[in-house]
């Protein structure tokens, strides 16, 4: 599903270059659970950005189910983030002035899928995630794992191949955290190739693969 061959990105400094990413290498299968690991600082959050295709590389290769993303321009890149990707942010980036019901429906606005048909599909989405009670309520009308749950919901109400998810839980409680958790390894059961960011090991635990960076460079690359 993805390939990535000697990824690059940097700052420039003056005369300068600031490594982030330095010649990453990597494959990646569809569905599988990956967890990518690391401190601070290490170009986590960057990588995940770049095959999220939310940011570019300054070199190297990316191809996604076999398409050379390094070689298309902005507009197709847009179109395969919406059409096979869905995003889990640590800050939930729910739009404030919308319902629960309304932030859920958004990626269906923007597919353009017909009335009816959205209203059955965040009927069912709603259905799974227990939140019909809340579909009229306002996100800061709701509690940070209800927040994030929202979030999830929107991200896969699309049934994205790719679901991308940078510290899910990293602002939530334990309860909460599990919570997300075991909702993910049900996606990747269904067949959800996922990739997410995390310090937790125990979040780790519920994926098939840990890679851990340093420095922009992958240290180690295991089996969980």
């Amino acid at each position: 599903m993805i390939v990535l061959n000697e990824i690059e990105k940097f700052v420039k400094n003056g005369l300068t270059k600031i490594w982030i990413l330095n010649q990453v290498s990597l494959e990646i299968k569809e569905g599988e659970f990956v967890t990518i690991m690391g401190p601070s600082g290490a170009g986590k959050t960057t990588l995940l950005n770049i095959i999220g295709m939310l940011e570019e590389a300054n070199g190297g290769e990316y191809f996604f189910l076999d398409e050379p993303v390094h070689q298309l321009n902005e507009r197709r890149r847009s179109e395969i983030h919406k059409q096979y990707m869905g995003f889990v942010f640590q800050a939930y980036h729910l739009i404030d002035d919308l319902t629960v019901y309304e932030n859920i429906e958004t990626p269906l606005l923007y597919r353009k899928v017909k009335g009816k048909d959205r209203q059955s599909i965040v009927a069912d989405v709603m259905d799974r995630f227990n939140m019909v009670a809340k579909k009229g309520l306002f996100p800061d009308q709701l509690s940070g794992g209800q927040q994030q749950l929202v979030g999830v919901a929107r991200a896969i109400i699309h049934k994205p191949r790719l679901l991308l998810a940078d510290e899910p839980t990293g602002n939530l409680h334990t309860k909460q955290g599990e919570q997300i958790m075991e909702l993910f390894k049900e996606l990747n059961d269904e067949g959800v190739t996922i990739i997410q960011v995390t310090h937790s090991e125990k979040n780790a635990s519920y994926g098939s693969r840990i890679i851990e960076i340093v420095d922009g460079n992958i240290r180690s690359d295991s089996p969980v």
